[in-house]
C-alpha cells in the first residue's frame, strides 16, 4: 500500500510513460501484420490478417517524445474539444444557479433517504453502458453527480461512480453495446448480439456488485467523513456548495427554466446517441447550445456569457493537456514499428495452455493492450481477427473470446492514464488521479478476479 500512496501527478506518470515507449523502440523488434479493410455493421474498419504478421525494422523515437503530445492533441482533437464545450457549458449552467438551487431541494426531500440516489442511478447509467455504449457521454455528469453526492453527505468519488463508473461496468458487461461487442462479434464471425442471456446475468452481477461496493463505502463515508483520502479539497468544495445554496435558497422560476433547459439536453443526448448515431461533434454541439439556452434563459447578458463560459473553458485545460499528453504515448509506440510486435507477442502467450487457461489468458491480454489501445472499437478490429481462430485452436468458442475481449477492454478503463476520457472525467470532477487510482485500485483486482471465474461457464459449456 506504501507504494500505491506514493503515486505521483499525472503530469508525471503520462510523460513517463511517454519516456518508457521512447525506450522500448530501441528494444523491442519491429513489426507490423497486413491490414485489409472489412464492412462490420455496415462500417468499413481496418482489420489485420490473421498469420501475415513480420519482424521489421524498429524505428527508435527521441525528440518524438516532445512532440508526441502535440500529436496526441491532434489524434485526440474531437475528445478535447468536447472537454472545452461541456466545460464552458456547464459554466454558464452553474452561474445560473439552477443546479444548485434543484440540489437543494433534492437534498430536503431525500432526508434520511439520501443512500437510495446510488442504486437509482448507477443502474440507469449501467444500462446506459450496456445498451449503447455510453463512454465519452458520461464525462459532463459528473459535474452534476459530483456536487449532489457532496450535498448528500458523501465524497467525490461517490458522485464519480454515480455516472462513470457505473457507465464503465455498464461498458464491461454490455449485452448490446454497438461499439464494442457487436463490432467484435462480426469482426469474430458471431452473429450479433448472439449469447445476449449469459451477457445480461453477467451485467447484473457486475453492476449489483459495484453498486454494493459503493454503497457500503457511501455509508462509511456518511458516517465518519474523514475516512475519504478526498476529505481535505472535498471539505471545500462543500462549502462552496452551502454558499450557494444558501444564495440560491428560494427556487425561481428562472432557475426550474435552467433545469428544464438541462433535462431537455439530456434527453436529446439519449435520443441522438441511439436514434441518429450523434459522437462527440453532434454532442458538443448540443451542450453548448444547451449552457448557451439556459444562460439566456436565467438572464444573463451575453457578455455575461462569454465570460462563464470562458472560465469554464480555464477550468478544463488541465484535462485537455493530459489527454493530448496520453494520446502521445499511442503515438510514440505507433510510430516506433511496436505496437503490432507487442500484439504479435501477447497473442503467443494463450497458444498450448488447457482450455479455461487459454481463455483467462485472452482476458489478461485483453487487459495489458486496453493500456496501449484504451479505444474499444479499436482494439475490436485489431484483436479479434486473430483470437476468434485462436480460440478455434484453444477449444472454446469464439462467443468466449469475444466476452473475454468485452471484459478485458471495459474495467480497467477506469483507471488506467492513458485513456482520455478516465483522464477529463477525473480532472472535469476535480479528483488528483492519484488518488482516484489508489481509491479504485481494490476495486480493479475485484474485477479482474470476477472476469477470470465469469470465463468458466463459457468455457465448460461451449457456450455459443
Amino acid at each position: 500500500m506504501s507504494l500505491i500512496r506514493k503515486v505521483p501527478n499525472v503530469f508525471v506518470i503520462v510523460f513517463s510513460l511517454i519516456i518508457l515507449a521512447a525506450i522500448a523502440t530501441w528494444i523491442v523488434p519491429g513489426g507490423s501484420y497486413e491490414r485489409v479493410e472489412e464492412e462490420v455493421g455496415g462500417v468499413l474498419r481496418e482489420v489485420l490478417v490473421v498469420g501475415s504478421f513480420s519482424f521489421e525494422d524498429a524505428r527508435p523515437q527521441v525528440l518524438q517524445i516532445f512532440t508526441a503530445p502535440m500529436d496526441g492533441f491532434l489524434r485526440l482533437a474531437e475528445i478535447i474539444g468536447f472537454i472545452f464545450l461541456v466545460g464552458g457549458a456547464f459554466s454558464i449552467m452553474n452561474e445560473t444557479g439552477a443546479i444548485a438551487a434543484g440540489t437543494g431541494q433534492l437534498v430536503r426531500k431525500l432526508k434520511g433517504r439520501e443512500i437510495l440516489v446510488i442504486p437509482i442511478v448507477m443502474t440507469f447509467f449501467s444500462l446506459f453502458g450496456a445498451v449503447f455504449g455510453m463512454c465519452e457521454e458520461a464525462m459532463p455528469f459528473v459535474l452534476i453527480f459530483v456536487p449532489l453526492a457532496l450535498s448528500l453527505g458523501y465524497d467525490s468519488f461517490v458522485g464519480v461512480s454515480l455516472t462513470f463508473l457505473a457507465a464503465g461496468v455498464g461498458f464491461a458487461g454490455a449485452f448490446l453495446n454497438p461499439f464494442t461487442l457487436q463490432i467484435a462479434q462480426g469482426l469474430a464471425g458471431v452473429p450479433l448480439v448472439s449469447g445476449w442471456e449469459y451477457r445480461v446475468i453477467v451485467w447484473v452481477i457486475v453492476t449489483a456488485s459495484t453498486i454494493a461496493w459503493v454503497m457500503i463505502y457511501a455509508a462509511r463515508i456518511k458516517k465518519d467523513p474523514h475516512r475519504s483520502t478526498m476529505y481535505d479539497l472535498d471539505q471545500q468544495r462543500r462549502e462552496e456548495i452551502r454558499r450557494q445554496q444558501t444564495a440560491e435558497a428560494d427556487f425561481s422560476i428562472r432557475h426550474a427554466l435552467a433545469l428544464l433547459v438541462l433535462l431537455i439536453g439530456v434527453i436529446g443526448m439519449i435520443v441522438g446517441v441511439t436514434v441518429f448515431g450523434w459522437y462527440i461533434t453532434e454532442l458538443g454541439a448540443l451542450f453548448l447550445g444547451m449552457g448557451v439556452t439556459a444562460g439566456i434563459v436565467s438572464g444573463q447578458s451575453p457578455n455575461t456569457l462569454a465570460k462563464n463560459f470562458i472560465l469554464g473553458v480555464k477550468d478544463m485545460a488541465s484535462a485537455a493537456m493530459i489527454v493530448g499528453f496520453a494520446g502521445g504515448i499511442i503515438v510514440i509506440l505507433e510510430d516506433g514499428n511496436i505496437m503490432d510486435t507487442i500484439l504479435y507477442s501477447m497473442a503467443q502467450l494463450t497458444a498450448n495452455m488447457p482450455r479455461i487457461l487459454s481463455a483467462d489468458a485472452m482476458y489478461v491480454m485483453q487487459v495489458g493492450l486496453n493500456f496501449f489501445i484504451p479505444s474499444g472499437s479499436t482494439k475490436a478490429a485489431l484483436t479479434m481477427p486473430l483470437m476468434g481462430p485462436l480460440a478455434d485452436l484453444s477449444g472454446f468458442t469464439r462467443q468466449t473470446a469475444v466476452l473475454a475481449y468485452q471484459l478485458g477492454d471495459g474495467f480497467t478503463n477506469m483507471i488506467i492514464p492513458t485513456s482520455g476520457v478516465t483522464i477529463g472525467t477525473l480532472t472535469m470532477a476535480k479528483i488528483p488521479y492519484e488518488r482516484w487510482f489508489r481509491w479504485n485500485f481494490p476495486m480493479q483486482i475485484f474485477f479482474f478476479i470476477l472476469s477470470l471465474l465469469l470465463l468458466i461457464w463459457p468455457v465448460v459449456t461451449h457456450w455459443q
